[in-house]
């Protein structure tokens, strides 16, 4: 039997923006509601070795994604397995319907969807990711030094991708299905001036190789788009990096995006252009796309709704008319 929920602060999300947001909602007292959707603690959940969290040395992301959980229910935040389907921001209370058919109602909504990789869908791929296959050279190139790498891509993440895995790697390659890359510039030359980097231009991925005892990566094969030729490339860690996609498919037609569908918000704030409405974490940010990041984001979207639910119940009060 359905259900409508009333809460001051609807949390869609429930990665470490999303649950940064309901830490901080709880303790202002504003009894958050957070609906974790179709991936219950985000991108972190796919993840294994976390050693770049602030007061973990080294942490398993599933584990991380618990405490995180565990911590925002702690300060009181109701958490809620549920997919919310449809999103209505042209009046408040914002309403919010869910594929339980629940329905939530809102004086205020953060949105903390995320991102999600690109993939290229490859059963290999799925086989091998969090054992050799990633798709963020930030949170894994540490754990690479030494070792052989491939990066596939083509863009701006590609290159730097590449580049910055050079600090760790033994070499580099880098396998682009083109004979040109799109990356800027300024980019490409500091790629070929490198001494670690490889360029294998035409080709794609048509199977990355490894081992089952103990699970890892040992290499790809390279398939030339034009001959068909297959070139095995020796690797101990493959980087996806064909990019990412914000999870914005519920607000696209509503809220003001860019730079390919992110969640656009005031600069400083996590306000976006509908007010009463916040985003923070990957869906609005596509330069850093870390938990660190995202779960500041997850705070300030807290602390904004906050002030605006504050303001918005003081013109209330201020609206009513005087009694004799």
């Amino acid at each position: 039997m359905s259900e409508t929920h009333h809460t001051k602060v609807l949390i869609i999300g429930s990665g470490p923006a999303g649950y940064t947001a309901g830490v901080y909602a709880a303790r202002a007292m504003l009894s958050p509601i957070l609906v974790q959707g179709m991936e219950p603690g985000g991108q972190l959940t796919t993840t294994t070795e976390v050693e770049n969290y602030p007061g973990f040395t080294e942490v398993q992301g599933p584990e991380l994604m618990v405490k995180m959980q565990e911590h925002a229910e702690a300060m009181g935040t109701k958490v809620i397995q549920d997919i919310i389907t449809d999103l209505d921001l042209s009046k408040r209370p914002f309403t919010a319907k869910g594929d339980s058919g629940n329905v939530y109602t809102a004086d205020a909504v953060i949105l903390a969807t995320g991102a999600r990789a690109k993939w290229l869908g490859l059963p290999s791929e799925d086989k091998f990711k969090g054992f050799g296959v990633s798709a963020c050279a930030t949170c894994d190139g540490f754990f690479y030094r030494e070792k052989n790498i491939v990066v596939v891509g083509g863009g701006n993440t590609a290159v730097e991708e590449a580049l910055f895995l050079t600090n760790f790697g033994k070499k580099v390659t880098l396998i682009h299905r083109r004979d040109e890359l799109r990356a800027e510039k300024i980019l490409q030359n500091r790629l070929f001036k490198h001494p670690k980097v490889e360029v294998l231009w035409d080709h794609t991925i048509d199977e990355i190789v490894g081992t089952d005892m103990p699970m890892g990566v040992t290499g790809v094969r390279a398939k030339h788009v034009k001959t068909g030729e297959i070139t095995e490339v020796p690797a101990d860690g493959v980087f996806i990096a064909i990019g990412h996609a914000p999870a914005s498919e519920l607000v696209k037609d509503v809220l003001e995006l860019h730079n390919g569908g992110y969640v656009k918000v005031e600069p400083g704030t996590t306000r976006t252009s509908i007010p009463g409405v916040f985003a923070a974490g990957d869906l609005t940010d596509h330069v850093y796309r870390q938990a660190v990041t995202s779960a500041g984001m997850g705070c300030m979207a807290a602390l904004d709704a906050e002030k605006f639910i504050a303001e918005t119940e003081d013109e209330a009060a201020m609206a009513e008319p005087e009694t004799a």
